[in-house]
């Protein structure tokens, strides 16, 4: 299974924008917290996510994303990033 960060920017989006999209993200399995091998979770920054997938791959889920954050604010901004492991420091738990 695959593991992605998400990071998403919405240009001109107020507090309720961005409260919308977390709604949206996590509908489609958008996750807004980490679990680190420890077991422990973490808060991610603010409009930062994880996502797993058995079948998509990092421009499927930047599609995704993009299609969704466009549909709270036009010309977002996403960036994917296939994790290929992950090291946690300074992040608030959960």
């Amino acid at each position: 299974m695959a593991s992605f960060t998400v990071r998403v920017e919405m240009q001109n989006a107020d507090w309720d924008d961005y409260e919308s999209l977390h709604k949206k993200m996590a509908a489609k399995q958008y996750h807004r917290q980490i679990e680190a091998t420890s077991g422990t979770n973490y808060q991610l920054p603010d409009a930062e996510y994880t996502h797993s997938s058995t079948t998509k791959d990092e421009n499927e889920v930047a599609n995704e994303v993009k299609s969704i954050a466009d549909s709270v604010k036009k010309s977002s901004r996403v960036l994917v990033t296939k994790s290929a492991g992950r090291a946690i420091r300074g992040l608030k738990v959960v």
